[in-house]
């Protein structure tokens, strides 16, 4: 640090940190880390560390940092209208060019995009429209909302309940008593080890009729899912996943929300997970790859089924009562406008899903084999290695061990940041779209270099 620098002290004093162990950071036993610049896939703190950032900020930095094209959009928009709001018809030239080319990208059956600001209140957003569609089609008692075990939807107390995670729920009085959970779809940790994928699918397509059974369905009013698990364990689908659990929630009229803040815009190789995986939903909620994180936006994207039957709540009710303040803010809509335009320009969908496959087959190659990887697993440009204690067993290390955030943290001795994911020892990838192969090989020589560091 710095000489006489003061910075790291106003933080402790003045800070508070997000998914931080508060009294640790504190007391001074976990370290600020101050980042000051970062280029492409690399990020650089105040004393001159330099790091290649294998999880792209939070999933989130997709096109890589360092975008003028983006930098220059931002000051020209603050320079020429910094803000104003979206209410009662308002627009400007940069949300209303957004929301055009998001339509223009997403499944040909979504109708409109509200925006907001982070992928939680996306789907706080997403929540209160499905309650007002079944409250404006008379169904009173349809509030109910299905998520998964190990599922990532938000922090708020509607999302944090919806989120599958115990940490999320600990302590805060969640979940709520609207949110049910059902089986994740994570087929490395089925119970029975000889079932196929196509048996454990079923098995979570009958999970979920069973569950609905015994709520009634005239009490579930959706459904939401990642269309890749993110932060439960990047855990893509097993094989016909998405096919069967559709097929239960059209049999009871159960709305479909596709929570595409981490696969949107492109980090499966497809501009949208649903169209990857053929999903049909009535609402995708979007984040992070909307502006790259160059600025805080998050929409909803509604369908055509839902529009009308909100188009005819308003004629019923009036002006429908929702609304942020920041909604459609120009800045971050010309960040968006600015990041979708680069997007297209380098091609980086299709090169997420060529060098995302590169990353996969690298990742296998090197560590697949090693006596405590239970598994290697991802999609596109997401993947992951999960640690375990006996391979034969799929038996897993006592959590106080913290096995992955040491691999993690042997990583960034080597100069490479990974995710150590919560609940189980998995580290986790999610480079920027731009990564090079000689990149990911960088990043896969620190994870096998830091795997036999910590396991031998």
């Amino acid at each position: 640090m710095l000489s006489n620098d003061p910075l790291a002290q106003w933080d402790r004093d003045s800070f508070f940190h997000p998914s931080t162990h508060l009294a640790q950071h504190a007391r001074g036993e976990t370290p600020t880390r101050i980042i000051s610049k970062a280029d492409g896939v690399f990020i650089e703190d105040r004393d001159g560390t330099r790091l290649l950032d294998a999880f792209a900020g939070l999933y989130c930095v997709n096109v890589g940092y360092g975008r003028t094209e983006i930098a220059e959009a931002i000051a020209d928009q603050a320079r020429e209208l910094a803000y104003y709001h979206a209410y009662v018809g308002h627009g400007t030239e940069a949300s209303i060019t957004l929301a055009k080319m998001i339509m223009d990208r997403a499944p040909a059956h979504m109708s409109k995009v509200y925006f907001g600001l982070s992928g939680s209140d996306a789907n706080e957003t997403n929540i209160k429209l499905i309650w007002y569609y079944n409250n404006i089609l008379g169904r009173p008692e349809k509030k109910k909302i299905i998520s998964r075990w190990r599922g990532y939807h938000g922090s708020g107390l509607m999302t944090g309940s919806l989120t599958g995670l115990d940490l999320f729920h600990k302590k805060f009085d969640l979940p709520l008593a609207q949110v049910v959970h059902t089986q994740s779809p994570y087929f490395y940790r089925r119970t029975d080890p000889t079932q196929s994928e196509e048996a454990f699918t079923a098995q979570c397509a009958a999970e979920l009729e069973a569950l609905i059974a015994r709520e009634g369905a005239d009490t579930i009013a959706a459904f939401i899912g990642e269309p890749v698990m993110g932060t439960g364990g990047i855990v893509p689908p097993p094989k016909g996943y998405w096919a069967a659990i559709q097929a239960v929630l059209r049999k009871h009229d159960i709305l479909l929300v596709a929570d595409e803040v981490v696969t949107g815009f492109g980090r499966l190789g497809a501009m949208f997970g649903s169209q990857h995986y053929g999903i049909e939903p009535d609402f995708i909620s979007i984040a992070k790859g909307l502006t790259s994180a160059y600025a805080p936006l998050s929409g909803s994207i509604v369908s055509d089924r839902v529009w009308k039957v909100l188009e005819q709540g308003t004629d019923e009710n009036g002006p429908i009562g929702h609304g942020w303040t920041y909604s459609a803010h120009p800045i971050c809509a010309a960040a968006g406008v600015a990041n979708l335009r680069l997007i297209d320009d380098l091609g980086l969908v299709a090169h997420a899903g060529r060098v995302g496959a590169y990353l996969n087959a690298a990742m296998r190659d090197a560590l697949a084999d090693h006596p405590h990887v239970g598994e290697v697993r991802g999609e596109g440009l997401l993947c992951a290695v999960e640690l375990v204690e006996d391979r034969a067993a799929r038996r897993h290390f006592d959590p106080a061990q913290k096995i992955g955030p040491k691999v993690s943290a042997a990583m960034l001795e080597r100069g490479v940041i990974a995710r150590a994911m919560p609940q189980g020892d998995i580290i986790g990838f999610a480079p920027p779209f731009c990564i090079t192969e000689a990149e990911v090989d960088q990043v896969v020589d620190a994870a096998r270099q830091a795997v036999k560091a910590v396991l031998g």
